[in-house]
């Protein structure tokens, strides 16, 4: 998957000129790569302007301007996509209430561990970001990459019915995927 390029990143200013717009694009798009796990729970898909869009977002939120630091977060948010063939995605536990989340955070921690993207000819687990669970919780946030070997690739470019699976023993779900995001993850590749 192509990483975000400095020369992709807008000043500030030029920025706000097309924000609305492609904010409105990503957002869009976004659409049809998010699952709804539980209610809890969702997957977002990521891809190169997903990303961009994060970074952009940042740079604008935080005021960066600093070439520095602006290099940090180009980094930081490209660690997101994967080096080789595959896919990204950020699964969020979305939950309001303090202690309902604590009580899930630690129901689901290892949740790492089970996440599988089921391609029917080929099956893969996703790895997550390490670090991202502290003292026997799960992290409300988790980075994941579904690494792809050739036969995975085939079967996602083949492929008329896939699912994310989520077999953990808190909480299994399975949840198929659209035509439609089958087809944006399809040009992630």
């Amino acid at each position: 998957m192509k990483k975000v390029e400095r020369s992709e990143i807008l000043p500030l200013g030029d920025y706000e000129q097309i924000r609305d717009r492609f904010r409105g694009r990503i957002i869009e798009e976004k659409k049809r790569r998010r699952l709804k796990l539980s209610d809890d729970l969702s997957l977002l898909f990521e891809n190169h302007d997903t990303v961009l869009l994060q970074i952009q977002e940042m740079l604008r939120t935080e005021r960066i301007t600093q070439e520095k630091a602006l290099q940090h977060e180009l980094e930081t948010y490209n660690e997101l996509l994967p080096s080789g063939p595959g896919l990204a995605a950020t699964l969020y536990i979305e939950i309001p209430d303090r202690e309902r989340r604590d009580e899930m955070l630690t129901r689901l921690c290892a949740i790492e561990e089970h996440v599988v993207l089921d391609l029917g000819a080929a099956q893969v687990r996703a790895t997550f970001e390490e670090g991202r669970r502290d003292k026997g919780r799960a992290a409300a946030v988790q980075y994941l990459h579904f690494p792809m070997d050739p036969a995975a690739v085939k079967a996602l470019l083949e492929t008329k019915e896939a699912a994310l699976v989520l077999d953990h023993p808190a909480l299994a779900a399975r949840v198929a995927l659209s035509p439609t995001t089958l087809s944006s993850l399809r040009d992630d590749l």
